[in-house]
């Protein structure tokens, strides 16, 4: 049956193809969104089809198009379906009551298994499948695929389809003329879960254990889990941000989150997993042999105090007081924070040795041939 599509409304639906994302062929999910009225359409690309993205694709729908659909069509997908009631109709989940009750749409719900009920938005992901994605895009992040995605969708617009006298961009101001407005503030696209903090200072997110400090531990905790980002909350701090791992059975750990543990129980420093891999500027490796050369076990722990700079300090900046400190002969946790406290406040460092009596001295004398013979026979002449 022919069907005549009234402006104001909207259909969404995700699909996959193939990209090259940092150099790695992957698997991409699209979030795509038609307008049926003027065939108007939004994409963007994401690592996986979760809460998250489909939520996050829903904001970034509505600020690409600057208003909001009376209403949107999709399929049963659990996402936004709990379950089908015994009289159809759909009980819905948390997360999409949320993002419903922020931008204010109607929703609508197709037939579960056909998909022909929301033919146009179909019709935009195999649009988008042959045209937008091939060949396989390269790009070096999901950001920046998404500009180009954006900006194919910008140029369709002045395309006139057959059997229409207007273009796409024309028609799709009665479309835009029947949404309605955006809310003054975007919906917050994250999926949220309470979590517990384990033994070893890790809360686990769908598969993955991120760290938090270790002072956090058995700690009841919220995790907000963005498509990029996750986002651990206790109470109204947030104690922990980490780059979102899509790898199963991963660990993330930050190494600072560590550290304060490793200052007072000094021994596993060279087996700590969390320091694994840890990328620091050559001059720390410098000044942790030379603390330990002079002071053993109390020079790794002075090294950890060092470290532990980089908790308030960017790293640059603590990176340049240790190499100042090594240039100057001065060995210690001290002497480098003093350093790096005097390039951030733009002062010349006053190092008096009476002032850090915890810093090695050293005097060096010219060696005599005399000398040496002495400590050989243990006779002084």
């Amino acid at each position: 049956m022919p069907l005549r599509h009234d402006a104001g409304h909207a259909q969404a639906d995700f699909g996959e193809a193939l990209a090259v994302i940092g150099g790695v062929e992957r698997k991409v999910h699209f979030f795509a969104m038609d307008l049926p009225h003027s065939d108007a359409g939004f994409v963007q690309a994401y690592p996986a089809e979760t809460t998250e993205a489909f939520c996050d694709g829903h904001v970034a729908a509505f600020a690409f198009f600057g208003k909001v659909p009376a209403s949107i069509l999709y399929d049963n997908t659990k996402i936004a379906v709990a379950r089908i009631l015994g009289d159809g109709r759909r009980q819905r989940t948390r997360v999409f009551n949320e993002l419903q009750s922020h931008y204010l749409f109607a929703d609508r719900f197709g037939r579960p298994g056909k998909g022909n009920d929301k033919g146009k938005v179909e019709g935009l992901v195999g649009l988008i499948r042959r045209n937008y994605l091939v060949p396989i895009p390269h790009a070096t992040s999901f950001a920046a695929l998404n500009e180009a995605l954006l900006t194919a969708c910008r140029r369709r617009l002045g395309d006139q389809l057959r059997g229409h006298d207007e273009t796409i961009g024309e028609r799709l101001l009665r479309d835009l003329a029947a949404f309605h407005d955006l809310p003054s503030a975007p919906y917050d696209a994250c999926e949220k879960q309470a979590g517990r903090v384990s033994s070893l200072s890790l809360v686990r997110y769908r598969g993955t254990d991120y760290s938090v400090p270790t002072a956090y531990g058995h700690r009841e905790v919220l995790v907000r889990g963005y498509i990029h980002e996750v986002v651990i909350s206790c109470g109204a701090d947030i104690i922990a941000r980490h780059v979102r791992s899509y790898e199963r059975e991963d660990f993330v750990f930050d190494p600072l989150h560590y550290l304060a543990l490793l200052e007072r129980k000094i021994g596993p420093l060279d087996q700590a997993a969390p320091l694994a891999g840890w990328e620091l500027p050559e001059a720390f490796a410098t000044l942790r042999r030379l603390l330990e050369a002079r002071m053993g076990k109390q020079g790794k722990r002075e090294f950890v105090q060092v470290l532990r700079l980089m908790e308030v300090f960017p790293v640059d900046e603590v990176a340049a007081g240790v190499r100042t400190a090594i240039d100057r002969g001065v060995i210690g946790f001290d002497a480098v924070k003093h350093l790096v406290l005097c390039r951030i406040e733009r002062r010349p460092p006053r190092l008096d040795m009476t002032v850090y009596p915890y810093l090695p001295r050293a005097s060096v004398a010219t060696t005599s041939a005399r000398t040496y013979l002495e400590l050989l026979t243990g006779v002084a002449s």
